[in-house]
């Protein structure tokens, strides 16, 4: 396959909320175009996007997929993405890599809160926004109403390009408002039939294109004057008003269509062609080298120096890791040599892949502007830039928020934690928004996502690729122990059981100190009571003490613990003596030091809509959290408290039901404080039940 004409390029996400259809609209974009020569279904699994076994088994993307559609002498690369809330950054990851965002809106349930976040991420970022409304043969569709609520959502950039020919079950075609010509679809018909406008539509249609053409007018000086002194605008003149105002972001057309009957999905690969190219986007920005400041503008052209962007990486049973890759300059053939901007390491491109879903199909070369893939290379992985070692540059990473919501893992098969261990690693550079992380006090492995569900999903990969399972359970918080007054205290290890005994003999005293301040040691022997080569083994024996405390056995912190007295053995003494006195001394000496327990106590950031504060502020309140001030942002409010991370472990799912999934939050620790007497006991006992259960 030849390079394509970067002028020739479309690069578009789909986006929008779950169940608006977005897979079934990739799959008739396909249909419509010839790539396929059935019309697959996601109820039956047999969509050429969602093919793995989890998005066939729970009927939704989990992963971006690619694919692409050859329309009118076009290349339009099409990048599905998932609508669902534990997956979101997929699509949110994937914009900055595309020029449109085909955005999929369910005509019955009109505007959803991914939609808005997607449709805000593109809006942000320069990317234009295409609408198809789908679904309009359900019962309850209305296009009219769906156009309003994008309006109300989005602004007036919202204008219909099209209207629909019937209605719910009737639904059968449409009018193009800008050749004002009807195309009416014959069941499993790939494409409309041209036809006139139905008289009983004239009025509508008539209304509807009036509206288009004052918009589009709006976007260009010369035409709004030639519009408002009365002139007919031609069908030209529109079509080329609108192209501008789509690429400027000025007019986001709507179109309705069917995707499951391809009603309307022709006239919307037209549509997409009103989309910017790579070469009407402009020129692109990187940083110069792995840590520069310097912008590099890149040439969307394939004599400049090769620079591309990974945005996701699959592992694939055949290919094994797969990149898909964005070729912002240059070309790549089968074995260009290029660097890495995280690794500093230079990587060999093997196979370049066309993927179409889970199809792939080898090419020798890919030119600037062109989405592809990459299978086989060995350090490479999402978020890295590839570029010419004579010139390497790096494009900004998506950074993805941290999880939400944290899991202790244990394997169900004794002996399988490396195998677990390695599995994850693995599936975490497939999926940047999980962690994997080893929490050395508790000593439990701990996974993070953004949702139970998501974390779900890793686990079921988990078991199918790697053939471990896991149970999932709560994570412990680690609390930790202090001190309320001073105390002192004799450690005094004798034993004696024929030749040779152990004496070591200790005296201390231990104060607390100020929060966050740690351990301290003071070495206040005197007149030789204990001999110097002994007293770092009294240290080593407090230290070890300290990593068990007296109320539940956490670590103890914020201490300072004085040496100041003892008594030796000339014969008996010993290291290991004298290091059991220091154990022995500590313990005695935090029984009687007031000792109690602490939790961690987190900064949590809550972003969530304005109706929703009330329900936020009081769910906080009734997690032991203190309010610490908020601001506005946008057409969203944010709350800032202090909440112990004890309360915060089943707050994900909480905040998603009193939102509608339109809330997020952030943790980050702060600070150690002092557990409430009456939750002291409660954890004490859960502390004794689970060592009972481990014996």
């Amino acid at each position: 396959m030849a390079l394509v004409d970067p002028a020739k390029i479309r690069n578009v996400a789909v986006v929008g909320h779950r169940g608006a259809g977005k897979t079934s609209l990739v799959e008739a974009l396909l249909f419509t175009s010839g790539a396929k020569n059935r019309l697959g279904s996601v109820m039956d699994g047999t969509t050429a996007m969602d093919h793995d076994e989890d998005e066939i088994k729970r009927q939704m993307t989990i992963s971006a997929g690619l694919a692409h559609v050859e329309w009118a002498q076009h290349k339009i690369n099409v990048v599905d993405t998932p609508g669902e809330a534990s997956f979101i950054n997929e699509s949110l990851g994937t914009l900055p890599v595309v020029e449109a965002a085909l955005v999929v809106v369910n005509a019955v349930t009109k505007v959803e809160v991914q939609t808005e976040k997607t449709w805000k991420r593109a809006k942000d970022i320069g990317v234009s926004r295409v609408v198809a409304v789908n679904m309009m043969d359900r019962e309850r569709a209305d296009f009219g109403e769906a156009l309003e609520a994008i309006k109300s959502r989005f602004g007036d950039e919202a204008v219909a390009v099209a209207l629909p020919i019937g209605q719910e079950a009737g639904f059968n075609g449409v009018v193009d408002l800008i050749s004002l010509k009807a195309y009416t679809y014959a069941a499993g018909a790939a494409k409309g039939t041209e036809g006139p406008v139905p008289d009983d539509m004239k009025d509508a249609v008539a209304e509807a294109r009036e509206t288009l053409v004052d918009r589009v007018a709006e976007s260009d000086d010369a035409l709004l004057e030639k519009y408002l002194e009365g002139a007919e605008l031609t069908q030209d003149e529109i079509t080329t008003a609108l192209k501008a105002a789509v690429r400027s972001g000025a007019v986001s057309p709507v179109m309705p269509v069917c995707a499951t009957k391809s009603i309307g999905t022709d006239r919307l690969l037209d549509l997409l062609l009103l989309a910017p190219s790579p070469l009407e986007k402009g020129e692109r920005v990187a940083l110069e080298g792995a840590s520069g400041t310097d912008e590099v503008r890149l040439a969307t052209d394939d004599k400049a120096p090769t620079v591309l962007f990974v945005f996701k990486t699959i592992y694939d049973q055949f290919s094994g890791r797969v990149n898909l890759v964005r070729l912002f300059s240059g070309k790549i053939a089968t074995d260009s040599q290029l660097v890495n901007d995280r690794t500093g390491e230079k990587e060999r491109t093997g196979n370049i892949l066309l993927m179409q879903g889970k199809d792939t199909k080898p090419i020798e070369e890919a030119g600037a502007g062109d989405i592809v893939a990459l299978a086989k290379l060995k350090e490479t992985g999402t978020g890295d830039t590839l570029s010419d070692p004579a010139r390497p540059v790096r494009l900004p990473r998506y950074e993805f928020p941290p999880p939400a919501i944290s899991f202790a893992i244990t394997p169900k098969t004794r002996g399988d934690d490396e195998k677990v261990s390695n599995g994850l690693k693995r599936l975490s550079e497939e999926d940047p928004a999980m962690e994997l992380r080893f929490d050395p006090q508790t000593k439990e492995m701990i996974i993070s996502g953004t949702s139970q569900v998501h974390v779900e999903v890793i686990l079921d990969k988990l078991k199918r690729r790697f053939g471990v399972e896991v149970d999932l359970h709560p994570p412990q918080v680690p609390y930790r122990e202090t001190i309320r007054k001073k105390a002192n205290a004799q450690g005094r290890h004798k034993k004696q059981t024929g030749g040779r005994g152990q004496f070591g003999d200790c005296w201390i005293e231990i104060e607390p100190r100020p929060r966050g301040e740690g351990y301290e040691f003071e070495d206040a022997i005197f007149g030789g009571s204990i001999p110097r080569n002994f007293i770092p083994a009294v240290e080593k024996g407090i230290v070890e003490a300290m990593e068990h405390g007296v109320i539940a056995g956490y670590p103890v912190v914020d201490v300072k613990v004085k040496l100041y007295d003892g008594s030796y053995h000339t014969v008996d003494s010993s290291e290991l003596a004298f290091k059991l006195a220091g154990s022995l001394a500590l313990n005695k000496a935090m029984t009687e030091a007031m000792p109690v327990l602490l939790e961690p106590v987190m900064n949590v950031e809550v972003v969530a809509p304005e109706e929703n504060m009330g329900d936020i502020m009081g769910d906080l309140s009734s997690r032991r959290g203190r309010p610490q001030g908020g601001e506005t942002m946008g057409e969203m409010q944010i709350i800032r408290a202090q909440v112990p991370l004890a309360e915060m472990l089943t707050y994900a799912p909480q905040l998603r039901s009193m939102t509608a999934g339109r809330g997020s939050f952030t943790l980050e620790f702060d600070h150690y404080e002092e557990v409430p007497a009456q939750l002291t006991e409660k954890i004490v006992a859960e502390v004794k039940a689970r060592k009972a259960g481990d014996s």
